[in-house]
């Protein structure tokens, strides 16, 4: 299970992946609710980030993202070895 903190992304996010779209994403429901209508989808990526401690490290990040609404809910899922 990953590690569900708040970020902050250092530089641009690599390895974009989309891991769900639309109804396939569990919380679409939520989503809409709280965000809006769009085309939601669920992206996986790699970047640098800085924790809430303060630590710099790279991680995998998941986030939420819908078209003319942008990156919502960004999570660190697991932190890398350099």
């Amino acid at each position: 299970m990953g590690q569900r903190m708040s970020v902050d992304v250092l530089g641009v996010i690599g390895d974009i992946e989309i891991i769900a779209v639309g109804s396939s994403i569990q919380e679409i429901a939520r989503l809409r609710k709280v965000y809006g209508k769009g085309r939601w989808r669920k992206m996986k990526g790699i970047a640098l980030v800085r924790l809430p401690d303060g630590a710099i490290c790279r991680a995998e990040i998941h986030w939420y993202e819908a078209h003319g609404l942008g990156k919502k809910e960004i999570k660190v899922k697991r932190i890398l070895a350099e």
